[in-house]
């Protein structure tokens, strides 16, 4: 039996609906506006609402110089891969297909420690990559079959989750001793240099204030979802049951499937149910069995 403050419920509930909704509000921001320049910009209103959260816990964003080397390879994965591709991929793909492939990721972690860590991985888990497997080829099947479709775009959603995945196996085998809340800081801020480089060398030409909709997403995604979901997910990773936070997690993308289809009037197909379905199996073999096994 899973028991919750109501604090942390409350929380819970909010974080999910958070990362659920910003699905369609990115796609919502990135529609006629460049997308590296619109993550950019959230970046840099979230550096400073990090930064305030920060101090409103009495954390030190101080860190040592030889301690730098070790955020900027954490970074790359974490941060400068899953932000450029995915916000390329959202570009491309609906929302909800974005959303459902994003959240692969606990399966490429699954594979990352294998294969870069020596993890040993059970029957049940091979299952898990096996559905996830089946719900990414079925995507990818709908998009080249049809006539608007944006296979590259799933690649790149893929591309973004099998670099977060790799990057949270490769920070939970890092040591490093500065808060979370300090190493997502500096994570971010060696990230926004680099995106901006890549805002100007490919996008300048496309530059343009925001209208309305498109402030409106970038500010959700720098005061709600870097400010405020970051900083409370690694605070609830450290205190939530397992069971819970796994949950929230697969909870994730059917609010960004069902959000879409009412902010954007998105219609999924077959393919996108078969697909969630198989992708909440698989997310359910690999994160639940192996969190009860070993707590957070």
């Amino acid at each position: 039996m899973v028991h919750l403050s109501r604090k942390n419920f409350i929380l819970l509930v909010l974080l999910t609906l958070c990362w659920g909704i910003n699905w369609p509000v990115m796609k919502l921001g990135v529609q006629d506006y460049p997308p590296l320049t619109f993550r950019v910009m959230g970046m840099l209103l979230g550096l400073p609402a990090i930064a305030f959260a920060a101090r409103l816990q009495g954390v030190s964003l101080a860190i040592r110089r030889d301690q730098l080397k070790t955020v900027l390879i954490l970074s790359v994965p974490n941060m400068m891969v899953w932000h450029i591709f995915i916000i390329l991929g959202v570009k491309m793909l609906s929302s909800g297909r974005a959303a459902i492939l994003g959240y692969t990721m606990p399966v490429w972690a699954l594979l990352a420690g294998l294969l870069f860590f020596g993890d040993k991985v059970t029957r049940m888990a091979w299952i898990g990559v096996g559905c996830a497997l089946a719900g990414a080829v079925l995507l990818l099947s709908n998009e080249f079959s049809a006539l608007s479709g944006q296979p590259l775009g799933s690649l790149l959603a893929l591309i973004a989750a099998a670099g977060w995945g790799y990057g949270t196996v490769a920070m939970k085998r890092t040591k490093i001793d500065i808060p979370t809340v300090s190493l997502t800081f500096w994570m971010l801020a060696v990230t926004t240099p680099l995106l901006l480089i890549l805002a100007v060398a490919f996008e300048f030409e496309a530059w343009k204030m925001p209208n309305m909709v498109e402030w409106a997403a970038i500010v959700f995604n720098g005061l709600l979802v870097f400010g405020f979901a970051h900083v409370v997910w690694f605070q609830l990773a450290r205190t939530l049951p397992p069971v819970a936070s796994s949950l929230s997690v697969m909870m994730i993308p059917v609010v960004g499937v069902f959000s879409g289809a009412w902010l954007l009037n998105e219609v999924p197909h077959w393919q996108d149910y078969g697909a969630m379905v198989l992708i909440l199996i698989s997310m359910s073999t690999v994160l639940l069995k192996r969190q009860e096994k070993n707590p957070i």
